[in-house]
């Protein structure tokens, strides 16, 4: 397995910090996971349709949204 190091804002890490019981790794491999599923479904789209890029971008956003709500619901 690879290994990346992150660089996050002070106020952040300090929060983080204080959350011990979470792996943060994993939280982090999912988030990366999603995004990437994401940008394949979203590339899948394109290629096979007739959407116009305004349109993909909004399909885009409201999957962010829901991907969003289930990371909180997860991870809260």
């Amino acid at each position: 397995m690879g290994n990346m190091t992150l660089a996050i804002p002070d106020p952040l890490q300090k929060k983080i910090s204080k959350r011990t019981e979470i792996r943060w790794s994993a939280v982090a491999r999912h988030a990366f996971e999603r995004k990437l599923n994401e940008l394949e479904a979203t590339e899948k789209l394109l290629s096979e349709s007739e959407l116009t890029e305004e349109d993909a971008e909004k399909i885009g956003e409201h999957i962010k949204e829901q991907i969003r709500k289930r990371f909180e619901k997860r991870f809260a």
